[in-house]
């Protein structure tokens, strides 16, 4: 790229008035004048917070990235998004993912940067930024935080997903509180994102799936020294980007994505993987429906032996070769010619994996288990589609199961009722959360998973069948059905469920039926009326006014497509 055709020349290459003003209080920081001259400004687009403990590591992990910067002869500059930490926000750090994206989009269009590096690592944290840089369309790569240390608790490893295990154990009296808390004590051990494959390792996996990082960015822990030697080698990167004039709309084809949905299946993928690349497509242009999900993840088996769906820890992944390894096995079904951050394709950023553990990835001819990681399923109850995560599934005979319903009218009414030794429900009963969808908790939360009653727990149960319009963490497991579109609040049929009712849920044939006739389900409609949220201001008012249904990717219905980097007017 030219000197001239630098975006922040817009900026730092004027003359007069303008170009005085934006130069001075650059300087005030004590960068020389040539520091603007001729360089591309790589933008640092940090989300640390100590709000956000999965990227409390995020400052130092900035400085690997400016070092890499400067030596490639680009200029450096830092700036703060919105961080959203998943284990501390209520309701639910989803509910601000689209806020966090416009925060991004606006950061980097209205400010003098060639090209932006997203630092990003807990779950929200990395579709936003995507989302947001996707929507202004500049020379981006992307650098993950990592996966905190395997926990060890009593000899045995442990990660986020053991929390569910310990949860229950403690709910029937097998684990002392003072267990309980040593068990908390001995979880998360470093800095990082979870251990296992849940939304945070999703989401890394996701961003190297599409080409946007450098490869083996989403295994290596965050403690590994690794770990800021790819950030420093990303800073470099991201400068010839900038002159290569590299966007993320050469990277983000439909062909990725296609990409992302096959390498998500093979690795038993968080579900929110579905309702965060929706949201990408969306905001890049690219046309994407959960049809694409089951066409693609019908023929992949699963790869990936770690929890929530097998036995291992993003540690052992990277050790065992991380993802390049499954993209290597995985390389005939998918798109290998496909461009990449480092401006190689697919296929050559793996052409030398190894894989050194076979135990933790498995291969196409003996694949960890059958089972595919994603399945979506339709019918009445779901008429714009649900997920459901089969191989997190602990009884697999409940993948074609027909049962009655047990009827919670929404998250109070759950935890008021669940273990109520008097709720009529036994272990083929079909639990059933309304409420709890974008619009109607508001913010689409992780409560999906729902626990099970605990007079079943006493007699050794250890999985249902459990439908909502929420979400689940991607550290949970289960067989549990998510996502139901139309949700209960916009009067979705979930809403006119009601106790009794009997649910078939076919998972091979992409079924999910509410057996209730059309007539019935008219006359019930005549009744329903929409909850009074008691929201009448501010961002999460605009989020139930705007927010899209799940198959849509729940953004923003005023977000969707590429708004592009130009500002024309300037500011005095």
């Amino acid at each position: 790229m030219e000197e001239n055709k630098l975006r922040s020349r817009g900026w730092f290459g004027k003359s007069g008035k303008d170009g005085f003003i934006y130069r001075a209080w650059m300087k005030n920081q004590g960068y020389p004048a040539d520091e603007f001259e001729g360089r591309p400004v790589i933008g640092i687009c940090n989300t640390f917070s100590e709000l956000t403990p999965c990227n409390g590591h995020f400052r130092e992990l900035a400085e690997s990235v400016k070092r890499g910067v400067w030596e490639a002869g680009g200029f450096p500059l830092e700036f703060p998004v919105m961080s959203l930490g998943e284990t501390l926000m209520k309701p639910t750090a989803m509910l601000f993912r689209n806020l966090a994206s416009m925060d991004v989009e606006e950061s980097i269009r209205a400010n003098p940067v060639d090209g932006v590096v997203l630092l990003c690592g807990c779950d929200k944290t990395t579709p936003s930024l995507v989302m947001g840089a996707a929507s202004v369309d500049i020379p981006t790569i992307v650098v993950s935080g990592g996966p905190m240390l395997t926990g060890r608790y009593r000899g045995k490893s442990i990660g986020t997903s053991d929390i569910w295990r310990f949860s229950e154990l403690h709910r029937k009296g097998d684990l002392s509180q003072d267990e309980f808390a040593t068990a908390e004590a001995c979880m998360c051990r470093s800095n990082g994102h979870c251990a296992v494959m849940g939304t945070a390792s999703t989401m890394a996996c996701m961003v190297e799936s599409l080409g946007l990082t450098l490869p083996e960015n989403a295994a290596i822990p965050a403690a590994d020294s690794r770990r800021k030697v790819l950030a420093q080698l990303s800073g470099r990167r991201i400068v010839q980007m900038v002159h290569e004039d590299l966007r993320l709309s050469q990277i983000l084809t439909k062909e990725a994505f296609e990409n992302a949905i096959m390498l998500n299946a093979a690795i038993g993928g968080s579900t929110n993987f579905v309702i965060h690349l929706l949201a990408i497509a969306g905001r890049i242009g690219v046309d994407l429906s959960l049809d694409h999900f089951n066409d693609l993840c019908a023929k992949v088996p699963l790869l990936l032996n770690l929890q929530p769906s097998g036995g291992y820890f993003m540690e052992d992944f990277y050790y065992a070769g991380g993802l390049p390894v499954v993209i290597k096995e995985m390389l005939s079904l998918l798109h290998p010619n496909v461009i990449t951050a480092n401006g190689k394709t697919m296929a050559e950023n793996c052409s030398t994996a190894e894989c050194f553990d076979p135990e933790v990835i498995g291969t196409l001819a003996e694949p960890v288990k059958d089972l595919t990681g994603l399945a979506v399923v339709r019918g009445n109850l779901c008429v714009n589609g649900a997920v459901i995560k089969p191989s997190a599934s602990l009884k697999p005979e409940l993948m074609q199961h027909r049962g009655r319903a047990i009827v919670f009218e929404d998250i109070d009414d759950y935890k008021a009722r669940l273990d109520d030794p008097d709720l009529d429900v036994d272990e083929n009963s079909v639990l059933v959360l309304k409420n709890v969808g974008p619009k109607g908790y508001p913010g689409m939360p992780e409560v999906g998973n729902m626990s099970l009653p605990k007079k079943l727990l006493a007699q050794g149960v250890i999985d249902m069948v459990r439908i909502s319009d929420g979400r689940m963490s991607g550290t949970g497991f289960g067989t549990v059905v998510l996502h139901i579109s139309p949700e209960a609040a916009v009067g979705g049929t979930l809403a006119l469920v009601r106790d009794g009712d009997y649910i078939v849920l076919d998972v091979e044939n992409r079924k999910l039926h509410l057996e209730v006739s059309d007539e019935e389900l008219d006359e019930r409609s005549k009744s329903w009326k929409p909850l009074n949220l008691g929201y009448n201001r501010g961002y999460v008012n605009l989020h139930i006014n705007h927010v899209m249904q799940a198959h849509e990717g729940a953004d923003l219905d005023f977000l969707k497509g590429r708004s592009g980097d130009k500002v024309t007017r300037d500011s005095h």
